[in-house]
């Protein structure tokens, strides 16, 4: 009975985000090692989210095929596609500009700006989203991408730190090192990949002697300023924002029979992440209580997916 309940649970958690699309976009590189470089990245982004089977949706724009109105036409087909449960994730990937006022990513023919792209991503039902900026100037896009429901990566503070980014390097380079999963979860967040990737820009610079040029911030409550660091209720959505999941957690999410159990874990974490949070607000007995509670469901999801 009480395994027919928890299945039964499961269940209606797989409604929680049933898909996930991704969009992968290398812009203009002006110069050959940028072309190269760009592409490269975009490639394998493309080959790690493609790898995470048939619940994930890939779209990648390279070389020729990276235009505005390619890019339109690729965030139209994602909007007929995705539900609201499902997941929607953008990762530009070149280079921005800043004139004070507009962010633009450079696309072959005519930039997009900011708005422009928000407003694209505003039309894709899914309410979880996140867009990774790794592009120079992103920082000048930060408060134009910014909604509820959405999480914000830009490579830059700023829009004025307008130098070729390496944050697109290591951010891929997370994605496909196990070491970025931090907690052991066998499943990459997009705050581990944050992390990962902010801590390895910063040894790139002190390795080169070099005074950093670019300073990556996040803002995941859609609203206010953005954060270098989780903490003072930041963090927390893009700690339970799952960008792709390693070694044996990988196979149940490619078995849909095992999916259920898997978005049932995620809810799970994202639980315990939140009570995490809210722990300083709580009655001490009922925080101990909830997280116990929790922590024994997720020992059973756990022990179902390892059968």
């Amino acid at each position: 009975m009480k395994l027919a309940l928890l299945l039964a649970t499961c269940a209606l958690g797989l409604q929680t985000h049933a898909a996930s699309y991704y969009v992968v976009v290398a812009g203009l590189g002006g110069e050959p090692d940028y072309e190269q470089r760009f592409t490269q990245a975009a490639k394998d982004l493309d080959r790690v989210f493609k790898a995470a089977g048939p619940a994930a949706h890939v779209y990648t724009l390279t070389g020729a095929q990276a235009t505005a109105t390619k890019f339109a036409e690729t965030i139209d087909e994602v909007a007929r596609g995705a539900k609201p449960e499902d997941e929607f994730i953008l990762t530009l990937i070149g280079h921005g500009s800043f004139d004070g006022v507009e962010y633009k990513f450079n696309l072959v023919g005519p930039d997009l700006t900011a708005g422009e792209i928000a407003a694209m991503c505003s039309h894709i039902a899914a309410r979880r989203q996140l867009i990774v900026d790794t592009t120079s100037a992103a920082g000048g896009a930060l408060q134009a991408f910014e909604r509820p429901g959405r999480a914000v990566v830009a490579a830059t503070k700023s829009g004025t730190e307008k130098n070729a980014t390496v944050f697109a390097r290591y951010w891929v380079e997370a994605l496909q090192d196990p070491t970025a999963d931090t907690d052991k979860s066998q499943s990459i967040s997009a705050m581990e990949a944050f992390t990962y990737a902010t801590r390895k820009t910063a040894a790139f610079y002190d390795a080169q002697k070099r005074l950093a040029t670019e300073h990556a911030v996040f803002n995941d409550v859609g609203t206010g300023e953005p954060v270098r660091e989780a903490g003072r209720g930041q963090g927390l959505f893009m700690s339970s924002f799952i960008l792709l999941r390693l070694g044996t957690n990988q196979r149940p999410a490619n078995d849909p029979s095992k999916r259920a159990l898997l978005d049932k874990k995620d809810e799970l974490e994202q639980r315990i992440d939140s009570l995490k949070y809210r722990k300083a607000a709580m009655d001490p007995a009922d925080y101990k209580k909830q997280l116990t509670d929790a922590l024994v469901e997720l020992a059973k999801v756990q022990e179902e997916l390892d059968k």
